[in-house]
């Protein structure tokens, strides 16, 4: 019985800093300078350039690159899946070899398929946010290839300022969801710890958690991004913003 309420414990702290911090960080990038905000606002300047150049296609490859970075991580998700449903099939032996090794707790073979079954969980939703992730750079580069010329006499400032605000909400949108699919990944990881014991899994959750809070919110990346006077200024602007 003890065993069942710790287990059940560590997999509700499992999700409380998952959810929790995921609500946490899109409140937060609505107000504060982080990674996602500051990033935003280099789109809407990248798109404001490229409105003045006649030839986009440079600006269609770096699109193209994040489309094949979201790509290789979906393929990566699908390989990982394939193997934890190899590891369904040897779920006895590996309890016997996991219950070999210190500081690992002796599980049933239901406990063991019951984290692997949690753990597919993961990474099919993993795959299915760096797909949505490829659509929608899918959908940027379309909105890039009709993107008007800023000397077009027809069209007024406000229009085209509009288009390049309107084309970086949809590869900031993008770019959430690479990064949703990027945190299935580190919870991910720190679910493996769960193999050895509840105690583990529950502290290498919680280093997850601040290893991406220190990187979103207080890495060196960022304090180098903030060095431009326009994306230092505070973030008021990104009030709007479809920041996740």
């Amino acid at each position: 019985m003890y065993s069942y309420i710790i287990h059940t414990f560590a997999f509700i702290w499992f999700m409380f800093c998952w959810v929790g911090y995921t609500r946490y960080a899109t409140r937060r990038s609505k107000d504060t300078a982080c990674l996602a905000s500051v990033l935003h606002l280099y789109r809407e300047e990248w798109m404001q350039h490229m409105l003045l150049r006649d030839n986009r296609i440079a600006d269609a490859n770096v699109i193209g690159n994040f489309e094949r970075n979201a790509s290789f991580f979906a393929s990566s998700a699908l390989a990982i899946l394939a193997g934890i449903l190899t590891a369904f099939g040897a779920s006895d032996k590996a309890v016997t070899l996991l219950g070999s090794l210190p500081l690992v707790e002796q599980a049933s073979s239901e406990a063991y398929e019951l984290r692997l079954l949690l753990l597919a969980l993961i990474f099919i939703y993993a795959f299915f946010t760096f797909t949505w992730c490829m659509r929608q750079y899918n959908f940027a580069a379309v909105v890039v290839g009709s993107a008007p010329l800023m000397s077009n006499a027809d069209l007024e400032t406000g229009q085209l300022q509009s288009f390049a605000s309107r084309t970086a909400q949809i590869m900031s949108m993008a770019a959430n969801a690479f990064n949703f699919g990027l945190r299935a990944y580190y919870f991910g990881m720190a679910m493996l710890a769960w193999f050895i014991n509840p105690w583990c899994f529950m502290l290498v959750t919680a280093g997850v958690v601040w290893i991406l809070y220190r990187r979103e919110f207080h890495s060196e990346a960022l304090q180098v991004l903030q060095m431009r006077s326009k994306v230092a200024e505070p973030m008021a602007s990104v009030q709007a913003s479809p920041l996740k």
